[in-house]
């Protein structure tokens, strides 16, 4: 587990406003709208809610969402990566602490922005996490793993699962509350398909006349091979290459200008891949 202080150092402070950032969001938005964001967090809520509705019993936040991402934070250390998962155990343990020693504040009573902008806020919140090589702890893990191992993305599936916990909220709590919740649960999930990418996949085809080159760019950049076949263009009838890859699509922007620059007049098509099957290089998490 090798450390770079300046790329460590960034990593650490951006991190920790998303950390800072996610519990504010919690504090405002989903405690002025007792909101189930799912995952680890939202089952955390349900029971700090529970123990005090029903028992009377005021459980600290932190001492609970630690308890819940114990599983996950094995899975992270044995499956994707140490220093990932140590970065990911500071959000845990600083979101944790924040909110239990912030007091709330109530910025709008209206539900419908409190479930829009909340939901917004924590898939930036989990999105940037993602990108700095870390997670917000939970089904994150999970969703990762997954991603890894099957090779598409996980996130969906965890959004199904959190379904049942609404289920519960809702039976607990009222259908309403659960209900805006599901609307949280999906503007997140939409902000995290927008800004991170990494488990999506492009496939490209291109027609070039620069075939080796361009096969070489691809191996380089995202370090997956390519396939070529050999072609004839209709309209001048002339010999052309297809070539034939699947890139992330964190990559997809990279690989088609470095085509561009190899070859001006290259007919590039990318097509959102659904699922793949079969050896895919991803790099693994430190």
């Amino acid at each position: 587990m090798k450390f770079d202080l300046k790329e460590d150092l960034k990593r650490f402070i951006v991190i920790t406003f998303a950390a800072i950032l996610m519990a504010v969001n919690i504090k405002t938005f989903v405690r002025t709208g007792d909101l189930f964001p799912g995952g680890a967090t939202g089952i955390t809520l349900l029971i700090t809610r529970s123990a005090d509705m029903f028992f009377h019993v005021k459980l600290p936040y932190t001492v609970v969402n630690i308890l819940l991402n114990a599983i996950p934070v094995y899975i992270g250390f044995r499956y994707i990566g140490k220093k990932f998962t140590l970065y990911s155990c500071w959000v845990i343990l600083l979101n944790g602490f924040i909110v239990d020693i912030i007091p709330g504040y109530v910025i709008t009573q209206d539900i419908l922005l409190i479930t829009i902008f909340g939901g917004m806020i924590n898939g930036l919140v989990i999105s940037i996490c993602l990108l700095m090589n870390a997670t917000t702890g939970g089904t994150d893990f999970i969703s990762i793993f997954l991603s890894e191992r099957k090779g598409f993305d996980a996130f969906n599936i965890i959004l199904g699962a959190n379904a049942v916990v609404l289920v519960v909220a809702g039976l607990l709590f009222g259908w309403d509350r659960a209900l805006y919740s599901i609307i949280f649960q999906y503007v997140t999930t939409m902000v995290i398909h927008t800004l991170y990418r990494k488990y999506q996949q492009i496939t490209l085809f291109i027609v070039t006349d620069h075939p080796d080159e361009i096969c070489d760019l691809i191996s380089d950049i995202s370090h997956h091979g390519a396939t070529t076949w050999k072609a004839q263009g209709y309209y001048n009838h002339t010999d052309r290459t297809l070539v034939y890859s699947i890139v992330s699509s964190a990559e997809a922007n990279k690989v088609v200008k470095a085509i561009k620059e190899i070859d001006k007049s290259a007919f590039i098509n990318l097509i959102k891949t659904q699922q793949l099957l079969g050896r895919f290089y991803r790099r693994r998490e430190e």
